[in-house]
């Protein structure tokens, strides 16, 4: 939990016309029905008791009664009303919070789309302005909401999720908390009538709540927070930070054989549960025959169906171009084929994995043996 003094208040030595923008935290979790609000109710009651200045922007309780009880006792702004064919549709009163100008001010499902004709399309846009306001924001999503993850959520779950926000939000936040349980928890949840209506249950229970799209949405949350810690770790020490992820490098050359290396090092990043990258670096006085550069084409084309990214670098020292890209992607694992070299070519350049040892004893190598040089 955030201490009070950790919130961003305006500074009265600040200029009013220009506040410190305020912090923003997002609880974050694998699927509706996990605690979020829950948890943003409870540590903002707690927030409250310390004597920190805090409201409720706009709270979704879906009828939880659980949820209904934590929110008591806490101010809420108005909500104002827009009409949209001819129905009275409520939303978030934006200028009315930055208004009132609390301290904290907590804003439930960030994804969420805005009523059409509203000032702003989406409640993020809300969401950021409140921010830039000097105002602190705690706000709420499910990890199927981000944008960079929209083709996969669909793969995983087979349903397309409309309301989408960029991944920035996600990045750009001071503090990320993952709201986990297990999905035998939330299914019984469901069951329970804790999530949706009983009519409903059934049909979650067979579509997006099985328990297969739960395991997979559950480890992309996972995998997101890690990552945003793993990112913090780096901005702040970057000397010292410890990866999270495992990150595989595979470096393929135009030997036939880079096939074989290419699966080997896919392998190895999926048993590790990481990242695979394939880098090519061409020289840039030889030019690749027809055959070649078919080669390269199919290497690129095996490492999107390994869910990889390629990397084609142009230069003359091959083990500066390695070195550029660990760097860049802080790689963990490195995949080469040792290809047989004469003693003079060892003797007067040296072996490329001798010299990435030398200069990168930090990171694993792996070896794979190649038939031609």
């Amino acid at each position: 939990m955030i201490h009070s003094h950790k919130l961003a208040s305006i500074s009265s030595t600040m200029s009013p016309q220009f506040p410190a923008c305020g912090k923003h935290k997002i609880f974050i979790g694998m699927a509706p029905g996990v605690g979020k609000t829950y948890r943003m109710l409870e540590e903002a009651q707690q927030l409250k008791k310390e004597g920190l200045d805090v409201v409720i922007g706009l709270l979704e309780t879906h009828g939880r009664e659980a949820t209904i009880q934590k929110a008591l006792g806490l101010e809420k702004v108005p909500l104002k009303t827009w009409i949209w064919q001819e129905k009275s549709l409520p939303e978030m009163d934006t200028e009315a919070i930055i208004s009132r100008r609390p301290q904290l001010v907590l804003v439930d499902e960030l994804a969420h789309t805005n009523v059409p004709g509203s000032i702003r399309e989406k409640r993020y846009q809300d969401v950021e302005l409140i921010l830039q306001s000097g105002i602190d924001v705690y706000s709420t999503l499910n990890i199927q909401h981000l944008e960079g993850l929209n083709d996969l959520v669909h793969k995983i779950s087979g349903i397309v999720v409309r309301e989408r926000l960029p991944d920035r939000l996600l990045e750009a936040a001071t503090e990320v908390v993952l709201v986990d349980v297990t999905p035998e928890t939330l299914q019984e949840r469901l069951r329970e009538g804790k999530i949706y209506a009983p009519d409903k249950v059934d049909q979650a229970l067979q579509n997006f709540f099985q328990r297969r799209n739960l395991i997979a949405l559950r480890e992309l949350a996972l995998r997101e927070v890690a990552d945003n810690v793993e990112e913090e770790g780096r901005e702040s020490s970057p000397q010292n930070y410890c990866a999270i992820h495992e990150r595989v490098l595979v470096c393929i050359s135009t030997n036939p054989e880079s096939i074989q290396l290419l699966r080997r090092g896919a392998r190895i990043a999926n048993q590790m549960k990481g990242r695979l990258f394939v880098l090519f670096v061409s020289h840039p006085q030889q030019f690749l025959s027809r055959p070649e550069a078919l080669h390269i084409e199919t290497c690129q084309r095996l490492t999107q169906e390994f869910a990889g990214e390629f990397i084609r670098m142009e230069g003359e020292d091959i083990v500066q171009a390695i070195t550029q890209v660990m760097q860049t992607h802080h790689v963990t694992q490195i995949v080469l084929g040792e290809t047989r070299r004469s003693r003079w070519q060892l003797l007067w350049q040296g072996s490329i994995v001798q010299r990435l040892m030398r200069r990168h004893p930090q990171v694993d190598l792996h070896i794979i043996a190649t038939e031609s040089g």
